[in-house]
């Protein structure tokens, strides 16, 4: 199975009434290791380098978003603010003229969106949360 659709899914889902699309990359990683499940042959996957996926698995997977909330979240070699976490799933980042980052854990993954500067994040929102659960209705 390819998870790089899923890229494409989470990149049209985030499209607003005029069809503008607020997700340029996205990624899916494991919940328990954060090891990669897209990859770069998709041209907007959103790579993540060195100890970025698992740092951030061990955050999602434990539910201690301490780490984020003191040292900022760390994807694609940028540093994003921690804006804040819901239901112990969902957490949003935002870093000045970079853009945002919407993450959210399912069962198994963690789907992974970056809007860009001036983009609507809750459409992102929307996107990978319509992923998200769609990967926990399959029990992932």
């Amino acid at each position: 199975m390819s998870w790089d659709s899923y890229i494409d899914n989470i990149i049209a889902q985030s499209k607003d009434a005029i069809g503008t699309s607020n997700v340029d990359k996205a990624c899916i990683i494991g919940l328990e290791n954060g090891a990669p499940w897209t990859t770069s042959a998709n041209p907007n996957n959103f790579e993540l380098v060195g100890s970025e996926g698992p740092n951030l698995a061990q955050c999602m997977k434990s539910k201690n978003f301490t780490p984020l909330q003191s040292g900022g979240i760390h994807l694609g070699k940028t540093k994003y603010q921690f804006l804040r976490e819901e239901d112990g799933k969902l957490v949003l980042g935002k870093r000045k003229e970079c853009g945002a980052v919407t993450i959210q854990s399912s069962k198994t993954a963690i789907v992974i969106a970056h809007c860009p500067e001036g983009g609507q994040q809750g459409n992102a929102n929307k996107a990978v949360s319509a992923v998200a659960e769609y990967l926990e209705s399959l029990n992932m």
